[in-house]
């Protein structure tokens, strides 16, 4: 079956899993989503999926999401060990595998790398990335900047949120994951190449 198809049947099964915001916010994130593929041209369905699936674990347990990765042979890293609030990208792409029989890879990429971004990303893992940023429901400071440089340009929405991000942790003195400092290296190499 088209997992376009399966759409219906993925909103049912976040609406009984996630908390009303959480499960409004992924509503948000896929609209979000299929906005940014239309725009830069990548595949509006998966955006679709991607952003509809990206927090399926999000409300999950500590213990429910350490089961998954014992499941799945994963050892976390220190830095991933230490900051629980990475668990569900991970935990997300393992789940919709194992429940859903979601095998696409960038649907599976997207879930995977929303919440630290790595370098290397492909358009649709950029795409979840920033839609999870812009959805309608945020409301942080600087999101209508975010919201205006996600209009031309995938790669500077992607700098601006990693300085956001990156300041935010550093500021109170949290790990940072590799895969955010390779992603942020990367855009800053490109940048001051003129290459975006």
């Amino acid at each position: 079956m088209d997992l376009m198809e399966q759409a219906p049947y993925f909103i049912t099964m976040l609406e009984s899993r996630l908390k009303p915001k959480r499960f409004q916010h992924s509503l948000n994130v896929a609209q979000s989503a299929v906005e940014l593929a239309l725009r830069f041209d990548a595949d509006a369905d998966k955006a679709y999926i991607a952003g509809l699936l990206h927090d399926i674990t999000k409300n999950d347990s500590n213990e429910k999401q350490l089961q998954i990765f014992e499941k799945h042979g994963i050892l976390l890293s220190d830095v991933e060990e230490c900051n629980p609030k990475l668990w569900h990208a991970m935990t997300g792409s393992l789940f919709v595998q194992d429940v859903f029989s979601i095998t696409d890879a960038e649907i599976i990429g997207a879930i995977r790398y929303h919440t630290t971004g790595k370098a290397g990303m492909t358009l649709l893992e950029k795409v979840v990335f920033i839609a999870d940023y812009i959805s309608a429901e945020r409301d942080y400071k600087d999101v209508d900047v975010m919201r205006r440089l996600s209009t031309y340009s995938l790669e500077q929405a992607s700098l601006y949120a990693l300085k956001f991000s990156l300041a935010s942790l550093s500021e109170k003195q949290k790990p940072i994951h590799p895969d955010s400092l390779a992603y942020y290296n990367e855009l800053v190499i490109q940048t001051s190449k003129g290459l975006i």
